[in-house]
């Protein structure tokens, strides 16, 4: 006779070995082996939620595709905390957001090199002690989702080599970059990087010893982190220090970025005869965070260029510390700097500081700014200073185009729009964020979420010391942890129960869940068709849920009271055909918002003066209360 565990065991391995079908009739029908994760969440939704889930239902799609063999043992290794050791396979069987780990690389280039395609490597000791010859690395690392790229010791010591890298990375989504010890001690030779990191998503760039000790060996920066959005940014530590006669040159650094930050320490310390020059900086971009430590400190006979720098861009904040500090013989020229359509913050502390002559310039100077241990040294000339009453600054700010600069068209809209006939801009409503999967509840409920626990958090995911992935989940925990805002209950979700959790617990177990359909009609205009407003149109509460940047798929949900929610058919205003199938978002008070809410930038007015429509992004879902 069978034990009991036998005749358990034997039942699991019956019902592990075909699929069953979970929940009703017709479209409902969902066939899935039951110890899977999307089986549980299946499960979960029929009985909490009072409907059951349809097989196209865009939510299972998010459920962790492991089976329900891998979801058992990762499971347990969760439990033993030993998820670590088997993070490549981990990642790659529950489809997660992880970066490859690089080992060092042994392979030596002692001929030139012709890199078409390249991406994900690791070069060690690249073209150290090289005589002339060039490398060329065209489309690195273009167009892909996940960039990690090291260089270690690239072109040390060499005499007369160039390097050229042309469309690094453009494109990419979630850059993470290092050159450490870049052309140090070079002779000669020079180094070109054009469209490098164009267009990209969470750019995190470090430049370490770049051109230190080196004697003239000239690098050109062209076209750099043009139109990229997010991220640390950009960081050269050592620059050019030590350098003898070294020309550096930046054109259109940063040209129209959204929120990067750059760092510059140690720029060109000590050097001798160094030629820097910044074109273009900052130009046209969007809350830059540009930041120059110890830049030309006991430099000699040197110059340093900006042109055009930061104009045409909103706020931001500039930091110049220690700038220039007992050099000989520097110039220091700034043309047309910070003519701001919304003013930000400049700090220039001991600016010149013991200098000897030198000559510092400030043409076209933007106001709110703060100078010190600097106003009163000789060789300071403004050809133009812009102070709070200046009729240009007021000129520059009050532009046409100042209002909604920043604010892509048809990303906020009135209600009023929301009627069937009505021709209207559409943002692009694309997702941009990594493809990843919810973790089953069994293994995420396992895992640290606090930055109390973030040095085991960094383990786990493999995240090195002021790396991009540090900071991309450094910065979700912050999200997730800060405090909820006035009338707000926010929660952050990793897996779908968890989800289910939140809002059946704001809104009631008769919810449904909605999204816009897909992407199409993103970036032109549409045409808007039949109309129905949820719920009768009446003024209900939701819960929307938006995508965080994370390992695992991460959802930021939080209840948003006083709203209308609303579907729409999306037509091309040409064909007439429809394209797609819209849920849009009517936030009725507004009155807690800030006054500088991207909202009112496009819309005008300000908090609790109008309501502001927003459509629904693909990814991003909103919780209601069930129209039957």
């Amino acid at each position: 006779m069978l034990n009991l565990w036998t005749f358990i065991f034997l039942c699991f391995l019956h019902l592990s070995s075909f699929n069953v079908v979970l929940g009703g009739v017709g479209d409902s029908l969902v066939s899935e082996n039951p110890f899977t994760p999307k089986a549980s969440v299946i499960r979960y939704w029929n009985k909490e939620i009072r409907r059951e889930i349809t097989k196209t239902h865009f939510l299972l799609s998010k459920v962790s595709p492991l089976t329900a063999v891998d979801s058992a043992s990762f499971s347990k290794l969760a439990a033993q905390n030993d998820l670590a050791s088997h993070l490549p396979s981990f990642c790659s069987s529950a489809k997660l957001f992880c970066f490859p780990d690089l080992s060092p690389s042994l392979e030596k280039h002692p001929k030139d090199e012709r890199f078409a395609v390249y991406s994900n490597m690791n070069f060690s000791n690249y073209g150290t002690d090289r005589l002339a010859g060039v490398d060329s690395f065209k489309n690195y690392s273009e167009d892909s989702n996940i960039v990690v790229d090291s260089f270690h010791r690239y072109s040390r010591d060499s005499t007369g080599h160039k390097e050229q890298f042309a469309n690094y990375a453009s494109e990419g989504n979630v850059v993470d970059q290092n050159f450490h010890s870049y052309a140090a001690s070079a002779t000669g030779g020079s180094g070109n990087f054009n469209n490098y990191n164009r267009e990209v998503n969470n750019p995190n760039l470090r430049f370490s010893s770049y051109g230190d000790d080196s004697n003239g060996h000239g690098q050109t920066f062209t076209q750099y982190t043009e139109n990229a959005n997010a991220g640390n940014g950009q960081s050269f530590s050592g620059y050019g220090k030590n350098g003898n006669g070294v020309p550096n040159e930046f054109s259109s650094y940063g040209k129209g970025a959204n929120v990067i930050g750059s760092g510059f320490s140690g720029y060109g310390e000590a050097a001798n005869g160094a030629n820097d020059s910044f074109t273009s900086y900052g130009f046209d971009s969007n809350a830059p965070q540009n930041t120059f430590k110890s830049y030309g400190d006991g430099g000699n006979a040197a110059v340093n260029t900006f042109s055009s720098y930061r104009d045409q861009s909103n706020v931001g904040d500039d930091s110049f510390q220690s700038y220039a500090k007992n050099s000989n013989g520097e110039k220091v020229d700034f043309s047309n700097y910070g003519q701001s359509f919304n003013e930000g913050t400049d700090k220039f502390t001991g600016y010149g500081q013991g200098a000897v002559v030198q000559s510092i310039g400030f043409k076209i100077y933007g106001r709110n700014s703060t100078f010190k241990d600097y106003a009163k040294k000789e060789g300071i000339v403004f050809g133009r200073y812009n102070n709070g009453s200046s009729s240009e600054t007021a000129q520059v700010k009050g532009g046409s185009s100042a209002v909604n600069k920043w604010v892509e068209p048809g990303k906020f809209f009135r209600e009023k729009l929301l009627k069937q006939g009505t021709v209207m801009p559409m943002p692009d409503i694309k997702d941009k964020m990594p493809v990843r999967s919810f973790l089953p509840r069994t293994i995420v409920s396992k895992l640290p979420f606090s930055s109390s626990k973030f040095g085991e958090l960094k383990r786990i995911f493999h995240a090195g010391d002021n790396s991009t992935l540090e900071t991309v989940m450094l910065d979700a925990l912050k999200e997730c942890e800060r405090a909820p805002s006035p009338g707000e209950t926010k929660r952050c979700v990793g897996s779908a129960e968890d989800m289910i959790d939140f809002a059946t617990s704001v809104l009631g177990r008769n919810v449904e869940v909605r999204t816009t359909e897909n992407v199409k009609g993103s970036k032109q205009n549409i045409k808007i068709g039949s109309v129905k407003g949820i719920n009768g149109g009446k003024v209900t509460k939701s819960v929307s849920c938006h995508q965080s940047l994370y390992p695992y798929l991460l959802y930021y949900c939080h209840s948003v009271p006083e709203v209308r929610v609303y579907e729409a058919d999306i037509l091309d205003p040409k064909s007439l055909e429809k394209i797609n199938h819209g849920v849009a978002i009517c936030h009725l008070d507004t009155s807690s918002w800030s006054s500088n809410h991207g909202a009112f930038l496009a819309l005008g007015s300000g908090p609790g003066r109008i309501e502001v429509c927003h459509w629904i992004f693909e990814n991003d879902m909103t919780w209601t209360i069930s129209d039957s």
